[in-house]
């Protein structure tokens, strides 16, 4: 057996240790930011375990490796892969495996240039910012486009590609992206996909969970529905998911954006004196003015 330099009776307090890392007060956070996605909040739990149990495997001095902390969130637009990494960051300085537990989040623009000599000194500055933290790429398959022979992404992709692999103990990286799509890009990237070691995906939220947002939305922002206009949102929804472009928790925000828009109008046209209780109220009248309703295109200004 090999020697630990620590007696193999040794108590570790694993409850103590869980407490003292914030582990539970960053998850507790996220349960209350993030209605439902079950699946995806106990991954983010499990990995958060493995991640205590290999610092405090390497504080009794037992053989380990650094963990692979990269990972791959995939899902549609709004399903919270976003506040997911932002609290992934803080786990990870919790513990101890980045210094600074902020993220930086970015896009192909962000690390591509348009010119010859423009995309190193652009993936150079995002790596610079991201360095002590969490580097979010989303819709990171953009950055592959073998179709355009004159692209730089490759050469965006072998600089993020030598930072994961020279620079893991100061930098992760979650890629992130529809599933298909992800999928494809790991298929004609394996470099990216044999240093990814944690593959979370995000479901689409059901209509009572995207129902539940909305009047959490509602709610931070001191706004209400009543029952009329809470009945007639959900048939907005009904309505809403079936069509292209829909974006989970993004669309309804958009949606309750336009109501208000709507509400306020509402309010203005009629003029007279009402009780204050008035100005916070949203209308089934409000909701229903949607396009969706009547059969209008899927876009989101139109909804």
């Amino acid at each position: 057996m090999a020697e630990t330099g620590n007696e193999p009776n040794e108590q570790v307090n694993l409850d103590q240790a869980w407490s003292d890392s914030q582990i539970q007060t960053l998850l507790d956070k996220l349960d209350e930011e993030l209605v439902g996605l079950v699946p995806v909040k106990t991954r983010i739990r499990e990995i958060a375990a493995m991640l205590l149990v290999a610092r405090l495997r390497e504080q009794h001095h037992m053989a380990t490796e650094r963990p692979t902390l990269h990972m791959s969130f995939t899902g549609r637009p709004g399903t919270g892969k976003t506040t997911v990494a932002m609290r992934m960051a803080k786990i990870l300085h919790s513990l101890g495996y980045v210094r600074k537990g902020h993220l930086v989040v970015a896009s192909r623009d962000d690390l591509v240039g348009q010119y010859v000599g423009h995309t190193a000194p652009k993936t150079k500055e995002m790596l610079k910012k991201a360095m002590g933290g969490v580097l979010f790429i989303d819709e990171a398959y953009y950055l592959y486009r073998p179709e355009n022979e004159r692209d730089y992404g490759q050469e965006a992709i072998e600089m993020l590609l030598m930072a994961m692999e020279n620079q893991r103990d100061d930098i992760v990286v979650i890629l992130a992206g529809y599933k298909d799509r992800m999928d494809t890009f790991f298929q004609s990237n394996p470099g990216f996909h044999s240093r990814i070691a944690h593959h979370v995906d995000f479901p689409d939220y059901s209509l009572d969970e995207l129902v539940q947002i909305a009047d959490l939305m509602v709610r931070q922002q001191m706004y209400s529905f009543d029952a009329d206009s809470r009945a007639a949102f959900r048939e907005y929804l009904e309505l809403r998911v079936q069509q292209p472009h829909f974006a989970n928790a993004r669309s309804v925000r958009n949606a309750i954006d336009r109501m208000k828009l709507r509400q306020a109008n509402r309010l203005v046209r009629a003029g007279g004196s009402i009780v204050a209780s008035e100005l916070a109220r949203i209308d089934a009248e409000d909701v229903r003015a949607s396009r969706v309703f009547r059969g209008g295109t899927s876009a989101e200004h139109n909804g």
